[in-house]
């Protein structure tokens, strides 16, 4: 009998050797509509304060506060983008729109619904000769006072916060135009095998379509990869290791699937351990037994391999697992882990006495569960094969099941990792 000379690693200690060989990527800057999704690098300092002028919160008129109620004339308007060139005196009131610069010499701000037009003027408020203030106003009343929202010097964003929407708005407020953070990572895909063709062409006899490398692509960019096509090698040495060079030429990450087991025509493990280090080449794990991980020094930089194994659901689990938070790291994300989190099983599994098992399945939320209190339901997506992608269809996360005899019963809590959103 064959004997792998790998020993079979633990998910726990793969997943460290892996995050062990990985490092943050070079900080670069990207314009701002770039940076979104992305890991910031540094800390960002306001240079300016927000709002830089006292600024009406309400259309209005700007009063003194001490006068009071009453009738006044209207001196003048200012408008959201122009600075008054009039003074309000005590007795006078200027007629302000939202956002706009607060007039010298006024001090708060009234809102139209609180005053009303004088003679039967026109409706228009620039109009207005005279207006009466129906009620008193504080100092202060519904203006932001310089720096209100944002002070000179305040940090408002630190390095290693990922950029959402807000995040972005912020930095555009602060004139950050050319954003400080980690890149996406660039990873090569290799499918790998004599039988492959693409998905548009004809299968000959004994032939099949390949899927991983489509699904890999499509997986690298929900990740925040960019991705480096290599297509299909053949189970010929002299074409792999031209793609597997090119791929370490340009990339950050290798992912090749299939070419992993112990066949005879497996060539990738011999090639990977001429092209750099292998660090483990088998898992403890079902599916994804095979999965091999090696290092290569290229341009005086480190690059990651991840062998793969060729049956669909093994490569993509092992994505998840393992490809996942080595991406993430490469990122700058502060925990690239995938997350965690405690659900109920739906039904009874069985459970696999020679390795722990990483189950597909689909996690909601329900609000029964827990004595009325919620919980999250964990329901299988049903036959678990290796080569049976339609059990990653609806597949949210992974449940970790342990190695051993027997059958979890229902209800039975059970991590699982996230891999998808979280349905309600």
């Amino acid at each position: 009998m064959t004997e792998s000379p790998f020993p079979m690693l633990p998910v726990s200690q793969a997943l460290e050797i892996v995050l062990q060989h990985t490092s943050p990527g070079m900080p670069v800057h990207l314009p701002l509509r770039e940076a979104s999704g992305l890991i910031l690098a540094d800390d960002v300092v306001a240079n300016e304060p927000l709002p830089p002028f006292p600024a009406s919160v309400k259309d209005g008129y700007a009063v003194v506060a001490d006068d009071g109620p009453g009738t006044y004339p209207v001196v003048g308007s200012v408008t959201a983008g122009q600075v008054a060139e009039f003074e309000v005196k005590p007795g006078t009131v200027a007629y302000i729109t939202t956002g706009a610069p607060i007039p010298s010499g006024a001090d708060a701000v009234i809102m139209v619904e609180e005053t009303q037009p004088v003679d039967n003027q026109p409706a228009s408020q620039q109009s207005v000769q005279q207006v009466e203030i129906l009620t008193q106003v504080q100092t202060g009343s519904d203006i932001r006072p310089i720096g209100i929202d944002v002070q000179r010097g305040e940090q408002i964003l630190a390095a290693d916060q990922r950029l959402y929407a807000a995040e972005i708005g912020l930095l555009a407020t602060a004139g950050v135009t050319q954003v400080p953070v980690f890149g996406k990572p660039k990873v090569a895909i290799l499918s790998t095998g004599d039988e492959l063709v693409e998905p548009d062409q004809p299968m000959g006899p004994g032939q099949i379509r390949d899927s991983n490398r489509s699904m890999l692509m499509a997986a690298i960019g929900e990740a925040g990869g960019q991705v480096i096509d290599l297509g299909i090698g053949q189970d010929e040495r002299a074409d792999l290791e031209r793609r597997i060079r090119r791929g370490l030429d340009e990339a950050d990450i290798l992912i090749t699937s299939g070419g992993v087991s112990m066949g005879d025509l497996d060539l990738l493990k011999g090639l990977l351990d001429e092209t750099g280090q292998i660090h483990f080449g088998r898992i403890r794990m079902k599916p994804g037994k095979p999965l091999t991980f090696a290092t290569a020094q290229v341009g005086g930089r480190k690059r990651l391999i991840f062998g793969l194994p060729g049956n669909p659901v093994s490569s993509l689990v092992t994505f998840y697992l393992f490809v996942v938070p080595a991406l993430r790291k490469m990122a700058g994300w502060p925990n690239p882990l995938l997350n965690r989190i405690q659900a109920h099983l739906g039904q009874p599994l069985p459970l696999d006495a020679f390795r722990p098992e990483y189950h597909r399945s689909t996690v909601t939320w329900d609000a029964a569960l827990n004595n009325g209190r919620g919980g999250y339901l964990a329901i299988s997506t049903g036959s678990q094969a290796s080569s049976r992608l339609l059990s990653m269809r609806t597949a949210n996360a992974l449940l970790e099941l342990p190695q051993q005899e027997g059958v979890l019963p229902a209800g039975s809590i059970v991590t699982a990792l996230q891999i998808g959103d979280l349905f309600t």
